[in-house]
């Protein structure tokens, strides 16, 4: 395994920081011990991907196409090898691991056949009309084209579909891009073993060296020198809200400021409608349970706030979802540092005012969760705006409303999120329909009758949300219409075909 980083063809030195990973599941780090990039092995890698820049941007669709189905084509050849890596790395279990590598493959060929046929770049041809009154009307032709260099940081939390050879990356393959890759440090074993395949598919296919470059750092330096870097032309990221933030604010400061795609926070809400409850109440209280500690509550989707009506059903819902809290096991997180956050802010969470805990799960040892469920009223969750925040990890906040018009007073106040959740039975449609219509305007997907945590990789999916779920709420982190975050419309006027891209010929 290269513990080096990746600058096109060529490795990295020793010289910086070394760090290694570490298995919280089996507390202990991980061999090898990784060399950090410096400062200037980050300027070759956005410098080689400027010279490789106008030479993919010229690539016909069949040959990004090509590469992203190599880049799948070797991910599963290595599979198994893969998937014991980062396991060991995120205590992750093996199975989830399996099934992330599959659904990074479909992510990529899903982008090669975008960019095999051509319908991401939106082609328009309006031929001139010469003899319009009262004016003429001259020849428009427009289409997407790529923006540059695009930095992607790994996520944590998905060391597949959402790191190295995930979303962000295949998307700006596919439109034409180079992407330097900086490697989330939680599971760099992961990415080297990636960006090796990476490489030998870059090279295989003939392509520019500087398409695809690969930068190991544990802490954030290098990232915010990456991202001032004046030859990058956007930013992928997936993570906290502070990190997302702190790249915003580092691209709108540069000369030429920069777009930053990032993917926050989001608590997700699930409204639970009182014929919903009477109806099926344990049912939910179930699949609520499970969908709170899937992955150790450490999906973007996992349901962090819960709305429910006062009724007898609703005390018996409660009681029903506390007793499944109560008997879920501790579990390992990522990494100490997300543990040691989750214990914080659910100490926080359980010192504030107005707050009771409901239930809490089985005590661990290490970087072990405990789940925990607490409970307060709508008045109370005003007065204190910090339990709207995330809290990252297996804890969900259930918030007591007197009726449906008070759940439709906090769907009208509440931030922007991923995904949000309608239970409600066939009788409750009109209200249903009511509560769904505010809901709607404050997330990327509204689910009904299921839980919001599952994405599904898909063209017509939406993964983002208005601010602070992401920072653009207008694109998609996943699905086919992502490709558009990396891309700029242009428009040629009155043009020869000799200045026409062929697309537009």
């Amino acid at each position: 395994m290269n513990p080096f980083s990746l600058l096109g063809f060529r490795d990295g030195a020793p010289g910086g920081a070394t760090f290694c990973a570490f298995s919280t599941a089996e507390d202990r780090e991980l061999e090898p011990v990784f060399h950090s990039a410096s400062a200037a092995e980050a300027d070759l890698a956005v410098e080689l991907a400027v010279a490789a820049a106008p030479r993919l941007a010229a690539t016909s669709g069949a040959e990004r196409g090509a590469l992203l189905r190599a880049l799948a084509a070797g991910l599963e050849a290595q599979a198994a090898a893969l998937a014991a890596r980062a396991h060991l790395e995120t205590a992750l279990p093996l199975a989830r691991c399996q099934g992330e590598i599959g659904r990074t493959c479909g992510q990529l060929r899903l982008f090669a056949t975008e960019a095999e046929s051509g319908r991401w770049a939106d082609a328009r041809i309006e031929l001139a009309q010469p003899d319009r009154q009262p004016l003429p009307k001259p020849d428009h032709r427009s289409l997407r084209r790529p923006l540059g260099p695009v930095a992607v940081f790994g996520a944590s939390n998905f060391p597949f579909a959402f790191s190295t050879l995930g979303g962000d990356t295949a998307a700006a393959l596919a439109a034409g891009n180079p992407v330097v890759v900086k490697a989330h440090p939680a599971h760099p074993g992961t990415a080297a073993h990636c960006g090796q395949i990476a490489r030998a598919a870059v090279r295989e296919a003939g392509l520019p060296e500087g398409t695809f470059s690969l930068l190991f750092d544990a802490g954030h330096g290098l990232g915010a020198h990456l991202v001032r870097h004046p030859g990058l032309a956007a930013v992928g990221f997936t993570g906290s809200r502070r990190g997302g933030l702190a790249l915003m604010e580092l691209a709108a400061r540069r000369p030429r400021p920069i777009p930053v795609f990032a993917e926050m926070s989001a608590v997700n809400p699930v409204f639970l409608l009182p014929g919903a409850l009477a109806a099926r109440g344990a049912e939910i209280a179930t699949g609520l349970a499970a969908s709170i500690q899937l992955g150790v509550g450490q999906f973007c989707t996992n349901p962090g706030l819960v709305l429910v009506p006062r009724s007898a059903a609703t005390e018996d819902f409660l009681t029903a979802l506390a007793g499944r809290i109560s008997a879920a096991s501790a579990e390992p997180m990522l990494t100490r540092d997300i543990h040691r956050a989750y214990v914080a802010a659910a100490a926080a969470r359980a010192a504030t005012s107005g707050v009771r805990l409901l239930a809490r799960g089985a005590t661990g040892s290490g970087a072990r969760a405990e789940a925990q469920l607490f409970a307060t009223t709508l008045a109370d969750f005003r007065r204190e705006p910090a339990l709207g925040e995330e809290i990252f990890g297996p804890c969900s906040l259930v918030i007591e409303c007197a009726d449906l018009a008070e759940m439709r007073a906090f769907a009208e106040e509440m931030e922007g999120s991923l995904a949000s959740c309608l239970f409600f039975q066939p009788e409750e449609i009109e209200s249903a329909r009511a509560l769904a219509a505010v809901v709607a305007t404050r997330v990327g997907r509204l689910v009904a009758n299921a839980f919001p945590t599952g994405v599904e990789v898909s063209p017509a999916i939406v993964h983002g949300g208005p601010y602070p779920a992401t920072s653009d709420g207008a694109s998609t982190s996943v699905g086919s219409r992502a490709i558009e975050r990396f891309t700029r419309l242009v428009c040629w006027q009155s043009c020869p075909p000799e200045l026409l891209p062929r697309e537009l010929h």
